[in-house]
């Protein structure tokens, strides 16, 4: 029926929508600036020809300069003062204020597009992972190792992107007299090898030079072959190299760390109908440590 329609409501939230009206006003604001910036340089011209060509107010003269000077220097305080008004009297729309409403709706973004997801997966269920064997070792024990934010950030530019000292203490403790397998990334962002420990280094370029003790193989099944003789190696990353072992692993050692990080390299998703967590173990933000965070096991169901 056509008097029965109900109006539909927009579906924007009230702070989405200030930006939105802010940023619609910021351009009415540049608009107007730059309008009365080519009205002045037109208008100008006009006030030039009329005197000099058409002897318009040729009589007029102050001082032995011609009317049209005074004009126009009026008219461009007047600009000047309107383009001061739009860039520092406005101060709300200044960068501090811009910088924060955009990370508000980048973060409001995250969490929709983190809710989608979420869904997606609910009515689209990816195949169950099998564990894969080992190739030679079956007796391993298999356990990936990493530091991961809230959406499984765990680095950027081939960095970690947190200090945390007693993570790293854990890490040590962990992996101490262990072999530890990584890619060649995450082994080229330490500054030397990590001292009692086996690395084995994945990388496919040719004739790949390294320190003296260091292994270096072309692939994954080739890192667990070099590390049949340790009941529980680890792989401490990257993103791809976690994402290849996670079919092989049987215990994940993840530290959560209880923030959102801008990140480029990521951690698989824990499936928690494969995986039980059986050690939760929380570590609160304090002056050694900028973000809480939580030691996690998890191991194979």
């Amino acid at each position: 029926m056509m008097f029965g329609k109900k109006k539909e409501t927009p579906q924007i939230d009230k702070e989405q929508l200030e930006l939105i009206k802010t940023a619609q006003k910021r351009i009415k604001q540049k608009r107007s600036l730059y309008i009365h910036f080519v009205l002045f340089l037109i208008g100008s011209v006009a006030m030039i020809v009329a005197s000099l060509v058409f002897d318009v107010g040729v009589m007029v003269n102050l001082f032995g300069i011609n009317w049209f000077v005074y004009a126009i220097l009026i008219w461009f305080l007047i600009l000047l003062y309107h383009a001061f008004s739009v860039y520092f009297t406005n101060k709300f729309l200044g960068d501090a204020w811009e910088q924060e409403q955009l990370t508000k709706l980048v973060a409001l973004q995250k969490e929709r597009i983190a809710k989608l997801q979420q869904q997606v997966e609910k009515n689209n269920p990816l195949p169950t992972e099998k564990k894969i064997p080992l190739p030679s070792s079956k007796k391993s024990e298999v356990t990936l190792i990493v530091a991961a934010g809230e959406n499984d950030e765990i680095g950027k530019d081939n960095q970690l992107i947190w200090h945390l000292s007693d993570d790293l203490k854990r890490f040590k403790a962990l992996t101490n007299g262990h072999h530890i397998i990584m890619g060649r990334k995450t082994f080229e962002s330490f500054p030397k090898p990590l001292p009692n420990r086996t690395h084995i280094v994945i990388s496919r370029q040719a004739n790949y030079q390294v320190p003296s003790g260091v292994i270096v193989v072309n692939n994954l099944e080739d890192a667990f072959d070099a590390a049949k003789s340790d009941k529980q190696p680890f792989v401490i990353g990257g993103g791809e190299i976690y994402k290849q072992a996670m079919a092989y692993a049987n215990k994940i050692e993840l530290t959560r760390v209880h923030e959102t990080f801008d990140a480029d390299t990521f951690f698989p998703k824990i499936d928690t109908a494969i995986w039980k967590e059986v050690n939760n173990t929380n570590h609160p933000k304090d002056e050694k440590h900028q973000h809480a965070f939580s030691f996690l096991t998890y191991i194979r169901g």
